[in-house]
């Protein structure tokens, strides 16, 4: 193995924190699903749901601690998701530019 390769040795408490901060995270997109906030449920929902997925990927993945490669490859990953994203976005708001043929 490399001599620069680093191992960082991440404490106990800090999985539990974070399995913990996830269950109480769990719980409260439960109680935000029972209240009727219009608009802005699907916001909420998806703010807490991407707070949990980031908790994952930073612990549980190692990405906090991981290398710059590691770090550049889960941006690269974000960055090709928006694009598959908003190509597809694209696609929803254009398709009325255009009328439906025979009609």
């Amino acid at each position: 193995m490399s001599e620069h390769a680093e191992h960082h040795i991440v404490p106990k408490r800090v999985y539990f924190l974070v399995f913990f901060a996830l269950i109480v995270l769990t719980w409260v997109t439960t109680l935000v699903s029972t209240i009727d906030l219009g608009s802005l449920n699907i916001y909420v929902a998806l703010s807490i749901a991407i707070f949990k997925a980031s908790l994952v990927a930073l612990f549980f993945m190692h990405v906090k601690y991981g290398t710059r490669l590691t770090k550049m490859i889960v941006m690269c990953g974000l960055y090709w998701l928006l694009l598959l994203l908003f190509i597809a976005m694209a696609d929803l708001w254009t398709r009325g530019w255009m009328g439906v043929p025979g009609r």
